[in-house]
């Protein structure tokens, strides 16, 4: 058997840390390495205890979580860690810069189990958490506030195929929902997926959906 996914869980409300850390602890292929309420403590524990992933909140005392995660897993570190942030949706305004920071996804607070567990094994296996729906909602109550960088754009060396593909996930779909817009096959959708990420550089869709937005490709 291999060994379970090492998490390290970061909120400042003793109530939700304990609730996550019960029940990722609950499960055979996940463990709870750690525990902290503020984000300077999740970067010294994280460096220490070098967790496979960290749930990481936004909100929270001496350093919030993007700072946090910019340090963790952002531009620039060396060995970054896979970053999960949980948010209260209606509440927190800049899950939007934790993403830019490096954050491998993101889950609403109030999300039941099952989808937590879902997203710490999602992460956890190099994939990006962006739910749709919920992607969609988010990048609509942002995208106002998100400068595209200026004379960017025309440098990506996109095929205008892969343009489309970059455009629909910007926007929230699905692999499965960006085949039946461009009536492809979802293995089809995969495969530009990944030649995008690795034209542009980037790690996740989670990054895709930054940089489409930064560099004014998303209509």
């Amino acid at each position: 058997m291999s060994a379970p996914v090492r998490v390290l869980v970061c909120d400042d409300q003793a109530l939700i840390r304990t609730g996550f850390a019960t029940i990722i602890d609950a499960q055979p292929d996940l463990e709870v390495v750690g525990e902290c309420g503020d984000g300077r403590t999740a970067v010294g524990l994280a460096r220490s205890l070098n967790p496979d992933m960290v749930v990481m909140d936004v909100r929270m005392p001496v350093l919030d979580g993007i700072e946090a995660t910019r340090l963790l897993a952002g531009p620039g570190v060396e060995d970054p860690v896979k970053v999960l942030v949980v948010t209260t949706f209606n509440l927190d305004e800049y899950v939007y810069e934790a993403l830019r920071a490096g954050a491998s996804g993101f889950l609403l607070k109030d999300a039941p189990p099952a989808q937590l567990l879902h997203g710490i094994r999602t992460v956890a296996g190099g994939a990006a958490l962006l739910a749709p729906e919920v992607t969609r909602q988010l990048v609509g109550r942002y995208a106002a506030r998100i400068r595209p960088a200026p004379g960017t754009a025309d440098d990506v060396a996109l095929a205008p195929r892969e343009r489309e593909v970059l455009n629909l996930i910007a926007n929230g779909l699905s692999n499965n929902e960006i085949a039946a817009t461009l009536v492809l096959s979802p293995e089809t959708v995969k495969t530009y997926v990944s030649r995008i990420l690795a034209k542009l550089g980037l790690r996740d869709r989670v990054q895709a959906v930054v940089y489409a937005y930064r560099n004014g490709l998303v209509t």
